[in-house]
């Protein structure tokens, strides 16, 4: 059975994935960002670094997407390969970091890969708010995070809802804002019920 966890940078994937492992017994699949040879260049030259990066990610998650479907584990995935082409090359397209060939490459590349994957079992999606997300990108520190730009986070905010209200797959929608899941465990309690109703659940 395949997981995936979506959200903006510093929605709180990673922290709620390895909550989900430990307590469910998943099996993980962290997004690779720590070892990205392209992420530092990307935040500092986001225009001649933009199309590098997501055939970076685009390469490292289709073949977790292949390996998950050869697997007999229940795995979760930190970041889904649709986040990549529905939501962040898009939007570096528009703000003017990718170019129309560059971006037309990209999508012709993951449609092919998508003809050969399917959705996953269930979407967790967690939704929130920019300062919300700027408070944790800070709190967390990474060096290379600290020049992101507003207005990219919010086209990336915008791009995730348009995404999720066409969704077809099982999906939950936590609350990033509201759900303090790290710090507290009815909130955490919240959102196991609903992967449970979703997963397991008779209707």
């Amino acid at each position: 059975m395949h997981i995936a966890i979506a959200g903006n940078i510093g929605s709180g994937k990673t922290t709620l994935t390895k909550m989900l492992v430990k307590r469910y017994g998943w099996t993980p699949r962290f997004e690779p960002v720590e070892y990205n040879p392209y992420l530092s260049d990307f935040y500092a030259d986001m225009k001649r670094w933009s199309f590098n990066l997501q055939v970076y990610f685009l390469n490292k998650r289709f073949r977790d997407v292949v390996e998950i479907s050869r697997s007999e584990e229940t795995i979760i995935q930190d970041r889904s390969i649709f986040e990549d082409a529905r939501i962040f090359a898009p939007n570096l397209h528009d703000q003017g970091y990718m170019s129309d060939r560059d971006f037309n490459n990209y999508t012709e590349l993951f449609d092919l890969m998508m003809s050969l994957v399917g959705l996953p079992d269930l979407l967790i999606y967690i939704r929130s708010s920019i300062p919300n997300l700027i408070s944790q990108i800070e709190k967390r520190g990474r060096d290379y995070e600290q020049s992101i730009r507003i207005d990219y986070l919010t086209g990336l905010n915008k791009r995730y809802e348009q995404w999720i209200a066409d969704y077809k797959g099982k999906l939950v929608i936590v609350d990033g804002d509201t759900l303090k899941f790290e710090s507290n465990p009815k909130d955490f309690k919240q959102i196991t019920d609903m992967i449970d109703g979703q997963l397991f659940g008779l209707f």
